[in-house]
């Protein structure tokens, strides 16, 4: 199986057709792979359909956003039908009540799979941005392996990739927006750390650039990355295939999921299996 991390960058949209010539290309780019991820938050450049005045705004940003939200879920179904493969579309706010949350979703061949919701909020969302959490993990069966999706700064809590790991889930997916190389790191640090404590395959797909017309987005730092456990199986690095800081494109690698089942069955060490011994430690007295 092929996966595709995208370092996306933002653009400034004349119209809705604009955004589907682009997300069109950057599918067509990586069609040859099984799994395509784009980061969080990358809807957001759909606020500049607004004007000047709506996307420089973060509250009014937010309502355009999710006013395109049918249309974008409609352009990666058929994306995702047309070309065989399955993409976790760039997450954006949901509204189902008077504040949104940051919503990703996942669409395979067959059409709309399910969505994630972030879990917890940075500050910037909670403070300034008023985007709230939505609790509760959700796990993707499908043709591509058990997926599931910590969104940017949920990868940095090592119980919630706990809890995907103990459903069974192969591969995490991990979009990310981050406005420094420090945020940037914490995430990479994060699931580096995920995939080596689930001796797992993690994604991740950053933002990368400048988009000063929308402050929301306004900064971007990152670089795209694909993460295994470093054991026996995989490369010493735990790296897989990693692009380079703040270039926009794929990033793509190769993964025989049969390593994942192998490395928790029988790695050099056994992280997964052994983590109810650390869960059980209490501080001496």
């Amino acid at each position: 199986m092929k996966l595709a991390a995208a370092a996306y960058p933002f653009d400034w949209l004349a119209d809705l057709d604009a955004y589907r010539a682009k997300i069109t290309a950057w599918v067509e780019e990586a069609a040859d792979c099984d799994l395509l991820v784009f980061p969080e938050y990358g809807a957001m450049e759909l606020a500049s359909l607004g004007g000047r005045a709506v996307a420089g705004d973060l509250e009014a940003s937010l309502h355009e956003v999710a006013r395109h939200e049918a249309a974008r879920d409609a352009l990666h179904a058929d994306l995702a039908a047309r070309h065989g493969l399955h993409i976790l579309a760039a997450s954006g706010p949901h509204f189902d009540g008077p504040r949104p949350v940051n919503r990703a979703v996942l669409f395979g061949p067959e059409g709309r799979i399910g969505h994630q919701d972030k879990q917890v909020m940075t500050r910037f969302e909670r403070e300034d941005w008023d985007v709230i959490g939505a609790p509760g993990l959700r796990v993707f069966d499908t043709a591509v392996g058990r997926l599931g999706v910590l969104i940017c700064y949920d990868s940095e809590f090592p119980l919630l990739g706990r809890v995907l790991a103990e459903a069974g889930v192969e591969i995490v997916l991990t979009p990310s927006c981050t406005d420094t190389v420090a945020g940037f790191n914490r995430v990479h640090i994060g699931a580096m750390a995920r995939a080596l404590e689930s001796q797992c395959v993690v994604v991740q797909a950053p933002t990368v650039g400048d988009a000063a017309w929308c402050p929301a987005i306004d900064e971007n730092r990152g670089a795209a990355a694909i993460y295994a456990p470093p054991d026996g199986l995989w490369p010493e690095s735990g790296v897989l295939a990693e692009g380079l800081m703040d270039v926009p494109g794929w990033v793509k690698a190769e993964v025989d999921l049969d390593r994942v089942a192998e490395s928790r069955r029988n790695g050099r060490v056994l992280p997964f299996a052994h983590w109810p011994e650390s869960a059980a430690v209490r501080v001496a007295e």
